[in-house]
């Protein structure tokens, strides 16, 4: 039996008409797709019929699918010659774990793909009307996770507040004060425009605004949790001028998994 192959894909953000074509035709030609917790459904739908799903996503704080459990999975099923799907959430590249997948699917001897995606950092900025770059006032982007994975090294704040113009930063909401305040120790003003972006690019879309001292206690006010986006810099003090989105206009069928 010939192994099959097993295609990385980015589902991007949550809105799933942001679904690239091609990975659109590799979820139609899956026999088997292993997806994330927020994928959303209806981008599952454009599967084709009798195909099997398997739900391994991770949340924080909830039960969840052990990542060694992920790669042996992708392994055992493309070494049955199955056309392997592993959708991810956002892209598999940023904060998505799939260089581990590769790896292991490459120790394996099993021939891989990655198909791109949207990530959530830049998908909430844009709905939130937040260019992430604007000449005069961002020239420079960093991707910072706000959530270290165990026994890794603890992201140097201090470090990270004069490494870009703006800071998009990843599963933050848990530590947004201890963020906050290395931030600001590492020389990032307290004034700085801030923003909260929770589910974005879907129709449970909700921002909040503020500046970087205060936003732990904005994002409290407005009753914001996970998953959200966190932005810090000048830029997000566009969306005033620039907000385009409405959530309302979605359909209701559109709305993000909870």
């Amino acid at each position: 039996m010939h192994a099959g192959t097993v295609s990385l894909i980015g589902a991007g953000p949550g809105d799933p008409e942001l679904l690239t074509l091609k990975a659109l035709r590799r979820i139609q030609a899956a026999d088997i797709i292993f997806y994330d917790a927020l994928v959303n459904p209806e981008i599952l739908a454009h599967a084709r019929p009798g195909v099997r799903l398997v739900d391994v996503g991770k949340r924080g704080g909830q039960a969840s699918t052990p990542q060694i459990s992920i790669q042996a999975q992708l392994v055992r099923a493309a070494s049955q010659g199955l056309a392997v799907v592993r959708l991810k959430g956002g892209d598999p590249f940023i904060f998505g774990r799939g260089g581990e997948e590769c790896m292991a699917l490459r120790a394996a001897g099993i021939t891989f793909e990655v198909v791109p995606g949207i990530t959530s950092g830049m998908a909430a900025a844009a709905y939130a009307g937040v260019p992430l770059t604007y000449r005069g006032l961002s020239q420079s982007v960093a991707f910072v996770t706000g959530h270290e994975a165990p026994n890794a090294p603890k992201v140097d704040w201090g470090r990270m507040a004069q490494g870009a113009d703006t800071l998009v930063i990843y599963m933050g909401v848990s530590h947004l004060p201890e963020i906050v305040a290395g931030l600001i120790m590492g020389g990032r003003a307290p004034d700085t425009p801030a923003m909260a972006v929770q589910w974005g690019s879907t129709r449970a879309q909700r921002q909040v605004s503020a500046t970087l001292a205060d936003l732990p206690e904005a994002l409290g006010a407005a009753g914001l949790g996970s998953p959200a986006i966190l932005v810090v810099g000048a830029v997000t003090a566009l969306a005033d001028h620039l907000a385009w989105f409405d959530p309302d206009a979605i359909p209701a069928a559109m709305q993000a998994q909870a």
